[in-house]
């Protein structure tokens, strides 16, 4: 349950902007409501050429590409027929429909997926740069937006019912159906974050190869895959059941965690990950600053503790307090300045998470849990502050993961 609450936080919360509700609603909401994405970045686009100073105008056209952005990693998904109704990992639970001909997909394709995806975000995020209006605010029915994901050239569903597809049920999704949310100059930055956030996720696969990984095992995740190992695919060939699994399907998932043993492929897009979880550590101090100095209090989307927001959680100012030392624990971390404490040895040693990214090796899971794959990166220096993570703990207590993935 938290979980869906998590996710739907997440994506609900990657698409806005902030401004008091007014009876013309802007040009980036008929065009998300009508699901009519590609038409309205072309029509949103040109009144930025007319009205070059016009920010909400140019929030509206972010807002509307990040949402572009999902759609399109959803109808390649299609096109190839991703199984999410099996998958427990975000990215692959995106509640595409099923495809009864799905394309056969190969480990070339599955990387140009993931670069087109941090294409599509690095063109949000270059337009949200953009708006420098301190005043600016973006309304948007935020539940009536349509994405649609099989690339058929119809109205999709409602972001609403989407969402309502991955909670499982009308029992577990938001009520109000058109989720009314005015997004405002702190929510600029805000999506500014999360587009760095994504792209960051998405370079570190791209930086490692694999194809070892894919070749054994994406048959979990897609029907039609190009593999040298063809009996995976085997309809018949899974005949015992266990605990809900097929007997095959625990060997293929033990294989999964084996098989994250991924060389690197192309070291500089770790450089590049690493830029773009810094600058989402830089923008989440500026959308706390602009939140932080509002005074109204008009369907918040990130609201101070004056303000009441949509999410109908309360935000205790100890609560923002306790995330900005988080956010400077983690440029100190990411800096080298700080280092990760490592869960072996006496203790006298850390991990140089900058070190990580920017001296890649072999990505080995097992050999991270084990320990000896932090050997390269460790280091006599000062360690994270324990003081941090324990107030983390206090104040957000087992929500804690929660509140992050909301306040980015």
């Amino acid at each position: 349950m938290r979980r869906t609450a998590i996710f739907g936080i997440f994506v609900l919360g990657l698409i806005g902007s902030h401004t008091a509700l007014a009876a013309e609603a802007p040009l980036a909401d008929k065009y998300l409501i009508e699901g009519k994405l590609a038409e309205g970045e072309t029509k949103l686009l040109e009144e930025i050429v007319r009205n070059p100073k016009d920010d909400q105008m140019r929030f509206g056209l972010g807002a509307l590409q990040f949402v572009r952005s999902v759609e399109r990693l959803g109808q390649s998904f299609h096109r190839h027929g991703l199984l999410s109704n099996r998958q427990n990992i975000p990215f692959l639970r995106l509640p595409v429909p099923p495809n009864p001909k799905p394309d056969t997909i190969t480990y070339k394709a599955a990387r140009k997926i993931l670069q087109d995806f941090i294409d599509d975000l690095a063109k949000a995020e270059a337009s949200l740069a953009k708006v420098n209006d301190e005043k600016v605010k973006l309304p948007l029915r935020v539940g009536m937006i349509r994405m649609e994901l099989t690339g058929a050239g119809q109205a999709g569903d409602k972001f609403g019912t989407i969402l309502t597809r991955y909670f499982g049920g009308e029992q577990n999704a938001p009520k109000d159906p058109e989720w009314q949310v005015v997004f405002d100059r702190g929510d600029v930055a805000w999506l500014r974050g999360y587009c760095h956030l994504l792209m960051a996720l998405a370079e570190i696969a791209l930086a490692h190869d694999g194809q070892e990984l894919f070749d054994c095992t994406a048959h979990l995740f897609f029907p039609k895959v190009e593999t040298p190992h063809k009996f995976l695919s085997d309809p018949d060939g899974d005949p015992e059941v266990i605990g809900g699994l097929k007997a095959f399907e625990i060997v293929d998932i033990i294989a999964v965690i084996h098989l994250i043993r991924m060389p690197v492929k192309e070291a500089g897009r770790m450089k590049s990950a690493l830029t773009h979880l810094e600058q989402m550590l830089a923008l989440s101090k500026e959308t706390w600053k602009f939140i932080l100095a509002e005074t109204d209090d008009d369907h918040e989307w990130l609201p101070n503790p004056k303000q009441t927001g949509v999410m109908a959680l309360p935000i205790r100012k100890e609560m923002i307090d306790s995330w900005l030392e988080f956010v400077d624990e983690g440029e100190a971390l990411l800096s080298g300045k700080r280092l990760v404490p490592f869960w072996r040895g006496n203790g006298e040693r850390g991990i140089n998470l900058r070190r990580v990214f920017t001296e890649p090796r072999t990505l080995d899971l097992v050999l991270w849990v084990q320990g000896t794959a932090a050997t390269p990166y460790l280091e006599k220096g000062t360690p994270t502050r324990k003081e941090v993570w324990g107030q983390l703990q206090r104040v957000f207590g087992g929500d804690f993961i929660g509140f992050a993935v909301w306040f980015n």
